[in-house]
């Protein structure tokens, strides 16, 4: 009986340093299929022009292909949701940005809970929005615009991405800290607020580098809202009087991962992203695209967001109590 046992014991021993050993490969293996990674804005956008340059690259550094999935909706609920209900296993990203991830738990009640739920991969870059018209708009400078938003409230109109989302804040701050009122019209996502734009149904968008270089000639940008010019001959909202606004008018974008997935797997995926962007052919097409390559790690990306919980917070009240 003794023998039996301590034969049992051996075997139980061995199958038991197997099974940690087929762990352990498991864990250096991934990922062992595609990488799916949902942005919870719709097509055309600069996020996903952005993942469009992101996914051909990744492969390089993960040795497996990254999917891009839109889920446009609920100014970035709809996506935001289904990523947190994702299996945590590394093989679901979200791809997001700071006006979906931290300010609209301010805004209304969302079903997930953004630092709890997620975790910060990276942040691969930032974006300055810019007020954007037609070629052939009646307004030629801001000041135009101003003054006829002024003359006649209501009457010139703002179609943005969709309310409370990443070019509806960065206007509505510009047009609060300017004293007029414009008519507001949403869109699902950067893209269709465009072609808004070019079929003369609003005035103007609130755009980013990347959408804004794909249209060629076809449109002018106005103002940019930021502390320095991302174009020569565009003033920011600082040349204008309008420093405040771009505190709050940047955008951050940003991949993040459930907040349970596991840690090795994490340290792959963050690891990956760090390699990437300091690599010579993604820089080239983000050049491209008009963007920059603004990269920040975990660690430095999650003290942000906390900053952002708090501000955001105080952005809607003072926006909602006018």
């Amino acid at each position: 009986m003794k023998h039996l046992t301590r034969r049992t014991m051996i075997a139980a021993a061995v199958a038991t340093g197997t099974a940690l050993s087929a762990g352990a490969a498991i864990a250096e293996d991934y990922p062992t299929k595609p990488i799916t990674m949902i942005i919870p804005l719709g097509a055309g956008g600069s996020h996903d022009l952005n993942a469009r340059v992101m996914t051909s690259m990744l492969p390089t550094y993960l040795g497996q292909p990254v999917v891009v999935e839109l889920m446009p909706g609920a100014s970035g609920r709809n996506g935001t949701a289904a990523a947190a209900k994702a299996k945590a296993d590394g093989y679901t990203l979200l791809f997001t940005h700071n006006f979906i991830d931290e300010l609209q738990q301010h805004v209304g009640k969302v079903p997930y809970d953004p630092n709890k739920d997620f975790v910060v991969i990276a942040r691969t870059n930032t974006a300055p929005p810019s007020l954007t018209v037609r070629a052939d708009s009646r307004f030629k400078t801001m000041k135009d615009m101003l003054d006829e938003a002024k003359a006649n409230p209501g009457k010139v109109k703002f179609g943005h991405s969709g309310n409370w989302g990443a070019s509806m804040v960065p206007g509505a701050a510009l047009l609060q800290a300017a004293g007029v009122k414009m008519s507001l019209v949403p869109y699902q996502g950067g893209g269709p607020a465009m072609r808004g734009v070019m079929s003369g149904d609003v005035d103007f968008t609130i755009a980013f580098p990347s959408v804004i270089s794909s249209q060629g000639d076809k449109v002018r940008t106005l103002v940019t809202l930021a502390d320095k010019r991302s174009f020569p001959d565009v003033p920011t909202t600082g040349d204008l009087g309008f420093a405040d606004v771009a505190d709050i008018a940047t955008m951050q974008r940003v991949v993040l991962a459930p907040a349970a997935t596991p840690p090795e797997r994490l340290a792959k995926l963050r690891e990956a992203f760090a390699k990437l962007a300091k690599d010579k052919t993604y820089m080239t097409l983000l050049d491209k695209l008009g963007e920059n390559n603004e990269y920040m790690d975990a660690a430095g990306y999650t003290k942000i967001r906390e900053i952002q919980d708090k501000a955001y917070a105080k952005l809607v009240k003072d926006l909602t109590t006018q």
